[in-house]
């Protein structure tokens, strides 16, 4: 589209043109008529020499000037003599339409007559003409620019507004058929890129939906992850100005992960969403988030603490439903928080923690509304570790715990392997407390070393009260307590005191747990054999020192890590790994052991391998000592 004044230089060029064209054809044809009259006063001269008297030839040249009007004359007596020699200047462009010099001679009075017919005024009737066409032709076009301006802005101006209309259908994502049907211009060109520019987008958002689905979704649940439940808890005005906040911890994950594998771990945490998901499904607005592995969070709008308590309550009995068909020990612990504007987000979860520990001290898959927010201040910082601390108190000074064994199956008769001891603890309800959190609290409160003294003191006991003598036990032991010196010293003293069932007993230790002094863990382990008891390292394979362990330690069992033996039988990396650990380790008499074997496949896979035993719930599930 030009501008007025390009539009009005393009126009003037034309007038310019158009001009000079007028101008050129009017030259033309003037010399055309020219040369015509210069022909025809040819017949006037005969004539006038044939038909006027003048006094003498003289006389008569000198009156042909003045009867006409010539460019150039020249007239010549018989003695050829100039008689009359007269020429005008010449003007601009009058060269182009005088017609040539004529030549006749004039019978009567005998001169030669040369001339040549002026046009000096047909030149000025010309110039004036092309003068008058340019200067109308600029009138017009200066008329003709303002009304194609003004057209060329509607049209612009309906062109803008179309495709203003099109993008804005492709921008809502509307069908704009319809539009297409309604546009007054055609503008296929324009319409093919709308197109292209609508599939893009098209993908472009189907490529954000994925990547955003990728960063807000956890996919074992596909509930809403932890980045997305802080930017709908930040984001005030996408949630309700008050409501409770529950955090749910789902209590047996790594219990399961560990002995049936991370499938059956995923089956768990998918069968607790679920669970969550149909809970607050009569709650208008409530959400539930997967914050981490274990951690759940619940947003209830618009209630208060004590009408969520139904929710809590309800959730408690679904688990307790899911728990007596899934036959687990447990299934989550719920915290409750009330939230409003006032409140950070950083300051509710610590709340809601406080409330799990506190709920974990109660019945099974039991619930707290923690309501007293001064608990985080220094004074009570510790009122969640409090609870444990008097529950772990009241444990051990009770000896509330049960033991279960789980048995080792060897690949061979030869083969001599175990039972591994597992302890489960009750409250003072007779309600089972969760393993897992049990332990960690017992580690951070520095309380594992009482609880592994306990746990032996109980194996001892039943062994000897059932007189299983025959049979082979493991127990496991926690690091901070091979690294306790009143704890060895007491542990071997206690072991002698029953030489014969001391040699009854297998101690497991994890590998990373060796790991963090060899000397004390090297101390550890010859004082074991002293006694009569073994060793084993468990979850093997996991450090980066595993060869030194044959070497330095000496143990009796090692036990691979789950991460080895699970799907043995597709895994041909493992399998080629396992295969030369286990020669390695028969080389210097040590037997190999497999945990979580939970397929025919692996177990046939694993023996294949000559591997000594296996565990896992395949084999065998825990049962009561």
């Amino acid at each position: 589209m030009y501008t007025y004044l390009q539009l009005l230089l393009r126009n003037f060029l034309f007038a310019l043109g158009f001009s000079v064209s007028v101008g050129l054809a009017g030259a033309i044809l003037l010399s055309l008529q020219i040369s015509q009259q210069q022909s025809q006063h040819q017949q006037s001269l005969l004539a006038l020499d044939q038909q006027v008297e003048f006094s003498s030839n003289k006389v008569f040249a000198q009156q042909l000037p003045k009867l006409n009007r010539y460019h150039f004359i020249n007239v010549i007596d018989k003695e050829s003599s100039f008689m009359v020699n007269e020429q005008q200047n010449t003007a601009f462009f009058a060269d182009f339409i005088l017609a040539p010099i004529n030549k006749i001679e004039l019978p009567r009075s005998l001169l030669t007559v040369s001339y040549q017919l002026d046009v000096s005024h047909e030149l000025i009737v010309l110039r004036n003409t092309v003068l008058a066409v340019f200067f109308l032709s600029l009138i017009f076009i200066a008329i003709a620019a303002s009304f194609s301006i003004g057209r060329y802005r509607r049209l612009a101006r309906k062109i803008s507004n179309q495709i203003k209309r099109d993008l804005a259908a492709i921008i809502s994502g509307e069908d704009n058929a319809d539009s297409n049907q309604d546009n007054e211009i055609d503008l296929p060109d324009i319409q093919q890129l709308l197109t292209d520019i609508k599939t893009l987008i098209a993908s472009n958002v189907k490529a954000t939906i994925l990547l955003e689905k990728d960063a807000y979704t956890e996919p074992v649940t596909e509930l809403e992850n932890r980045n997305r439940f802080i930017q709908f808890f930040e984001n005030t005005d996408s949630r309700s100005d008050f409501g409770v906040l529950a955090i749910t911890r789902c209590s047996q994950l790594q219990t399961i992960n560990q002995t049936h594998g991370y499938n059956e771990g995923d089956t768990y945490i998918r069968a607790v969403a679920d669970i969550m998901r149909n809970a607050i499904s009569r709650y208008k607005g409530a959400q539930v988030f997967r914050l981490n592995s274990s951690d759940f969070a619940t947003l209830i709008p618009n209630v208060t603490l004590k009408s969520a308590e139904d929710f809590a309550t309800d959730l408690t009995s679904r688990f307790n439903e899911y728990q007596l068909s899934s036959d687990l020990d447990s299934v989550g612990y719920t915290g409750m928080v009330y939230f409003d504007d006032n409140k950070p987000l950083g300051e509710l979860l610590a709340l809601a923690d406080t409330g799990i520990s506190v709920a974990q001290t109660q019945k099974v898959n039991a619930w707290f509304a923690q309501t007293d927010s001064s608990i985080l201040e220094s004074s009570s910082a510790s009122y969640g570790n409090q609870n444990w601390r008097q529950e772990i108190d009241s444990v051990i000074e009770n000896q509330r715990v049960n033991l279960l064994v789980q048995p080792i199956k060897p690949s061979s008769p030869n083969n001599r392997v175990y039972g591994e001891i597992l302890a489960r603890f009750f409250n003072s309800n007779n309600d089972i407390l969760p393993t897992a959190s049990f332990f960690a609290m017992a580690e951070k409160l520095d309380k594992i070393v009482a609880v592994d003294r306990m746990i032996i003191e109980a194996t001892i006991k039943e062994i000897t009260e059932k007189n299983m003598q025959d049979n082979f036990f493991g127990i496991n032991i926690s690091a901070r307590s091979i690294n306790d010196g009143h704890f060895l010293i007491w542990l071997e003293r206690r072991l002698l005191r029953d030489s014969t069932i001391a040699s009854k007993l297998v101690f497991e230790i994890t590998e990373y747990g060796l790991q963090q002094n060899i000397k004390t863990s090297k101390n550890f382990i010859d004082m074991i054999h002293r006694v009569g008891a073994r060793i084993t390292v468990e979850r093997f394979g996991v450090g980066l020192t595993s060869f030194k362990f044959f070497r330095d330690l000496k143990p009796d069992f090692i036990k691979m890590d789950s991460m080895y033996t699970r799907n043995i039988d597709e895994d041909k990396n493992n399998q080629y790994f396992l295969r030369l650990m286990v020669d390695l380790a028969h080389r210097v008499s040590v037997s190999v052991l497999a945990e979580s074997v939970e397929k025919q496949q692996e177990k046939y896979m694993l023996e294949k391998l000559f591997i000594d035993g296996c565990q896992g719930f395949y084999i065998g599930k825990p049962k009561s000592l």
